[in-house]
């Protein structure tokens, strides 16, 4: 494509301000990838996926046995005490001094199946008594077990195996979604600094040109050639061009020192854009797009993820609205002792049974309407899901039909580039030559002006199109594949 030559334009900088400083000559590749290594929004978007694993590693954790150890191995008391004197019958205040031991292993496992809880410990306590009498006494539960569940049918164990691994694939997907979203940010700085690098290449060649024109015209108007208009125009733009000059000196600085800050760089360096010139060849089906949405999009997760929380909120207000009871069993051994060699001999047996209800009588209607709440709660967000995935599908169909067109756009303004570049070549020698009067040459600069700035601005349209449809889809339509990431790798850092 002979036309993008002309705009391979590496834009120069002040040499004067910047020529002690470090350059570097980056594509929209390089600056995609350096974002994704160095910008402070990588390094949020890492730690998000790793605050979901861990969240994620909780929820597995929170199934598996737990052993705790539990000890007060020093508990020292001393106070007074009002007792009952026998040799004087009298009540007086005794100073009492006692030291308490405690320790407890506990195992719990609970079961998701039905809710409950299993436990199993084993307990030692030793209080010692440091007054006149000198007693210790040792107490032991050797083993005991247990079992507590609530019978009302609601499973908070149930609903967190269908909602936790949905929310840690939606991360993973969310990780990769918000690498994309990167991209596009990427994507926006770099043609900022390259709009801005283009405006100052054009701001340049004006100056030198209106000032190359204001001498000609100079020349002509003492010989009578060039009316005093056409020289009071020709000094007019060569004002203008100084004005713009500085104006666009000013604008490259502030999009290289907001680039700069994007990637980590030192506010010293110098970026020279290379712009994109190769645009793949290819033609997007609408239905394929969808089909890619549908099945990568963290957004299908998220609406599934919703509903599962709605029905989980009716469940349990369900749960909640009528009879409620539940159980509390203990089976163990203990047996205490003033001999810590006897405490575990012969163990005697110990129960518990405790079974708890709640019934309701009179409550206004109360829970009942929290039932009925939770139920249309449910319906209304199922409602905006459904509205939601016809808007999100609409969405997509209009991008992928924008992103065809754009790649016809971007060879259309080339062209009109190159048309440009020409008219205005020839403008300029006709004026030279004084076939040509200075209003036709101004309208043939402006042409070429606004032919690369449409150019530059298909471009960018075009690759904010394409990264667009791969965040949306997280689908990379190039090498026609799913996106993916090294989430282990993510880990270890």
């Amino acid at each position: 494509m002979k036309y993008i030559a002309l705009l391979l334009i590496v834009c120069s900088i002040s040499v004067n301000a910047f020529s002690q400083n470090d350059h570097l000559q980056l594509t929209l590749d390089d600056v995609i990838e350096m974002a994704s290594l160095n910008s402070i929004d990588a390094f949020r978007i890492q730690n998000m996926y790793r605050a979901s694993f861990w969240e994620y590693r909780y929820y597995k954790a929170d199934r598996l046995p737990t052993l705790t150890l539990s000890a007060t191995p020093v508990d020292f008391n001393r106070y007074r005490t009002r007792e009952y004197n026998f040799q004087t019958n009298e009540e007086e205040y005794v100073q009492r001094e006692y030291l308490n031991s405690d320790f407890s292993l506990s195992l719990t496992q609970n079961i998701a199946l039905t809710g409950g809880n299993f436990f199993l410990s084993s307990d030692l306590g030793m209080v010692k008594n440091l007054g006149d009498s000198q007693n210790d006494s040792y107490q032991s539960t050797p083993i005991s077990i247990g079992y507590q569940q609530s019978l009302n049918g609601y499973n908070a164990l149930k609903w967190e195996a269908k909602i936790e691994p949905l929310k840690f694939e939606k991360a993973k997907k969310e990780l990769i979604e918000s690498r994309e979203s990167l991209s596009i940010t990427a994507s926006s700085k770099f043609f900022n600094l390259v709009d801005a690098q283009i405006q100052l290449n054009i701001a340049q060649n004006n100056l030198a040109s209106n000032d190359t024109l204001y001498r000609l015209g100079k020349g002509r108007f003492q010989v009578g050639t060039v009316t005093q208009d056409d020289l009071l125009t020709l000094e007019l733009n060569l004002l203008k061009a100084k004005q713009s000059l500085n104006e666009s000196n000013s604008e490259v600085q502030r999009a290289q020192a907001d680039l700069n800050s994007f990637l980590g760089l030192d506010k010293t360096t110098v970026i020279d854009c290379t712009i994109p010139t190769d645009i793949p060849d290819m033609q997007i089906k609408a239905a394929q797009a969808i089909d890619k949405a549908l099945e990568n999009n963290p957004i299908t997760l998220e609406h599934q993820q919703r509903l599962l929380e709605q029905d989980e909120s009716v469940a349990k207000a369900k749960a909640e609205a009528g009879f409620n009871s539940s159980i509390y069993a203990v089976y163990g051994l203990d047996q205490s002792s003033n001999e810590f060699s006897e405490v575990y001999k012969s163990p005697e047996n110990s129960q518990r049974l405790r079974l708890g209800i709640s019934v309701p009588i009179v409550d206004w209607g109360r829970r009942k309407g929290r039932y009925q709440m939770a139920q249309y709660n449910r319906e209304v967000v199922k409602a905006t899901i459904e509205q939601a995935q016809i808007d999100f599908e609409q969405e997509l169909f209009q991008d992928v039909m924008e992103f065809n067109l754009q790649a016809e756009q971007v060879k259309t303004a080339g062209l009109a580039d190159t048309v440009a570049h020409k008219g205005y070549e020839v403008a300029l020698q006709r004026f030279l030559i004084g076939k040509v009067d200075v209003v036709k040459l101004n309208i043939a600069r402006n042409d070429l002006e606004t032919a690369r700035r449409s150019y530059i601005s298909a471009v960018r349209k075009y690759w904010n199109y394409y990264y667009t449809l791969r965040m949306k889809t997280l689908f990379d339509f190039v090498k026609n594949e799913t996106l993916s990431a090294e989430y282990d790798k993510l880990l270890e850092k």
